[in-house]
Protein backbone atom coordinates (compact mmCIF):
# COMPACT_ATOMS: atom_id res chain seq x y z
CA UNK A 1 0.00 0.00 0.00
CA UNK A 2 1.34 3.35 -0.66
CA UNK A 3 2.21 5.84 1.77
CA UNK A 4 -0.12 9.17 1.22
CA UNK A 5 0.87 12.41 2.03
CA UNK A 6 -1.53 15.55 2.42
CA UNK A 7 0.47 19.40 1.77
CA UNK A 8 -2.08 21.60 3.19
CA UNK A 9 -2.12 24.87 2.86
CA UNK A 10 -0.15 25.51 -0.05
CA UNK A 11 -0.64 29.23 -1.20
CA UNK A 12 -0.23 28.79 -4.95
CA UNK A 13 -0.98 24.96 -6.27
CA UNK A 14 1.38 25.66 -9.51
CA UNK A 15 4.22 27.56 -7.33
CA UNK A 16 4.35 24.93 -4.64
CA UNK A 17 4.12 22.03 -7.15
CA UNK A 18 7.22 23.48 -9.05
CA UNK A 19 9.03 23.43 -6.05
CA UNK A 20 8.23 19.70 -4.67
CA UNK A 21 8.90 18.34 -8.37
CA UNK A 22 12.41 19.88 -8.34
CA UNK A 23 13.04 18.74 -4.71
CA UNK A 24 11.70 15.05 -6.06
CA UNK A 25 13.66 15.23 -9.32
CA UNK A 26 16.71 15.90 -7.43
CA UNK A 27 16.35 12.79 -5.19
CA UNK A 28 15.74 10.75 -8.54
CA UNK A 29 11.90 10.22 -7.98
CA UNK A 30 9.53 8.69 -10.89
CA UNK A 31 6.64 10.97 -10.93
CA UNK A 32 3.21 11.14 -12.97
CA UNK A 33 1.28 14.78 -11.92
CA UNK A 34 -2.41 14.48 -12.67
CA UNK A 35 -3.88 17.22 -12.80
CA UNK A 36 -7.10 18.97 -14.95
CA UNK A 37 -6.18 19.44 -18.36
CA UNK A 38 -6.23 22.88 -18.35
CA UNK A 39 -3.95 23.02 -16.33
CA UNK A 40 -1.26 21.08 -17.61
CA UNK A 41 0.33 23.44 -20.42
CA UNK A 42 0.55 26.02 -17.19
CA UNK A 43 2.43 23.57 -15.29
CA UNK A 44 4.50 22.67 -18.33
CA UNK A 45 5.15 26.35 -19.05
CA UNK A 46 5.89 27.02 -15.53
CA UNK A 47 8.48 24.07 -15.14
CA UNK A 48 10.42 25.18 -18.26
CA UNK A 49 10.55 28.82 -16.88
CA UNK A 50 12.28 28.14 -13.41
CA UNK A 51 15.15 30.47 -12.64
CA UNK A 52 18.31 29.52 -14.03
CA UNK A 53 20.16 26.64 -12.25
CA UNK A 54 16.40 24.98 -11.74
CA UNK A 55 15.51 22.98 -14.88
CA UNK A 56 13.43 19.71 -13.74
CA UNK A 57 13.08 17.50 -17.02
CA UNK A 58 9.71 16.37 -17.30
CA UNK A 59 7.22 16.22 -20.34
CA UNK A 60 3.56 15.59 -20.93
CA UNK A 61 1.76 12.29 -21.38
CA UNK A 62 0.88 12.75 -24.45
CA UNK A 63 4.24 12.94 -25.82
CA UNK A 64 6.30 10.15 -27.66
CA UNK A 65 6.93 6.97 -25.35
CA UNK A 66 10.50 7.17 -25.94
CA UNK A 67 10.47 10.45 -24.47
CA UNK A 68 8.27 9.36 -21.27
CA UNK A 69 10.62 6.61 -20.59
CA UNK A 70 12.85 8.71 -20.25
CA UNK A 71 11.62 11.58 -18.29
CA UNK A 72 11.44 11.75 -14.52
CA UNK A 73 8.28 13.70 -14.37
CA UNK A 74 5.14 13.48 -16.47
CA UNK A 75 2.65 15.82 -16.62
CA UNK A 76 -1.05 14.57 -17.47
CA UNK A 77 -4.88 14.67 -17.17
CA UNK A 78 -5.49 10.82 -17.07
CA UNK A 79 -3.50 8.30 -15.46
CA UNK A 80 -0.88 6.58 -16.88
CA UNK A 81 -1.75 2.62 -17.87
CA UNK A 82 1.54 1.48 -16.04
CA UNK A 83 2.05 2.99 -12.14
CA UNK A 84 4.26 0.73 -11.01
CA UNK A 85 7.39 2.99 -9.30
CA UNK A 86 5.40 6.31 -9.71
CA UNK A 87 5.08 8.98 -6.90
CA UNK A 88 1.77 10.24 -8.09
CA UNK A 89 1.17 13.97 -7.51
CA UNK A 90 -2.50 14.98 -7.77
CA UNK A 91 -3.94 18.70 -8.36
CA UNK A 92 -7.23 16.81 -9.25
CA UNK A 93 -10.03 17.36 -6.66
CA UNK A 94 -10.80 13.85 -7.40
CA UNK A 95 -8.69 10.65 -5.72
CA UNK A 96 -7.03 8.28 -8.09
CA UNK A 97 -9.32 4.87 -9.55
CA UNK A 98 -6.55 2.23 -7.83
CA UNK A 99 -3.98 3.95 -5.61
CA UNK A 100 -2.64 0.94 -4.13
CA UNK A 101 -0.74 0.59 -7.97
CA UNK A 102 1.36 3.78 -7.06
CA UNK A 103 4.47 3.63 -4.82
CA UNK A 104 3.43 7.07 -3.05
CA UNK A 105 0.76 9.72 -3.22
CA UNK A 106 0.98 13.43 -2.86
CA UNK A 107 -2.16 15.33 -2.56
CA UNK A 108 -1.65 19.20 -2.54
CA UNK A 109 -4.22 21.20 -1.04
CA UNK A 110 -4.39 25.00 -1.09
CA UNK A 111 -5.47 26.98 1.19
CA UNK A 112 -8.71 27.65 -0.57
CA UNK A 113 -11.91 25.96 0.71
CA UNK A 114 -13.13 25.03 -3.19
CA UNK A 115 -10.02 22.95 -2.52
CA UNK A 116 -10.27 22.10 1.29
CA UNK A 117 -13.40 20.29 1.53
CA UNK A 118 -12.81 18.33 -1.79
CA UNK A 119 -9.32 16.89 0.27
CA UNK A 120 -11.26 16.02 3.57
CA UNK A 121 -13.18 13.81 1.65
CA UNK A 122 -10.41 11.97 -0.34
CA UNK A 123 -8.68 12.24 3.55
CA UNK A 124 -11.75 9.77 4.41
CA UNK A 125 -11.75 7.82 1.66
CA UNK A 126 -8.03 6.58 1.74
CA UNK A 127 -8.81 5.95 5.37
CA UNK A 128 -11.51 3.58 4.22
CA UNK A 129 -9.29 1.64 2.14
CA UNK A 130 -7.14 1.31 5.27
CA UNK A 131 -4.49 4.29 4.50
CA UNK A 132 -3.18 6.42 7.29
CA UNK A 133 -2.56 9.65 5.06
CA UNK A 134 -0.14 11.96 6.67
CA UNK A 135 -0.54 15.69 7.03
CA UNK A 136 1.87 18.39 6.05
CA UNK A 137 0.88 21.70 6.89
CA UNK A 138 2.50 23.96 4.51
CA UNK A 139 2.18 27.46 6.73
CA UNK A 140 4.10 25.70 9.89
CA UNK A 141 6.99 24.39 7.51
CA UNK A 142 9.97 26.06 7.41
CA UNK A 143 10.70 27.38 4.05
CA UNK A 144 13.48 25.63 1.80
Amino acid sequence: MPDVAFHFNAPDRLGYACRLLRKAYLRKARLFVWMDEGEVARLDIALWTLGAGEFVPHCRSDEPELLKTRSPIQLGHQLPADRSGLVLVNLRREMPDDPAAFNRIIEVVTLDEADRAPARERWRQYKALGLEPQRHDLQLAPSD
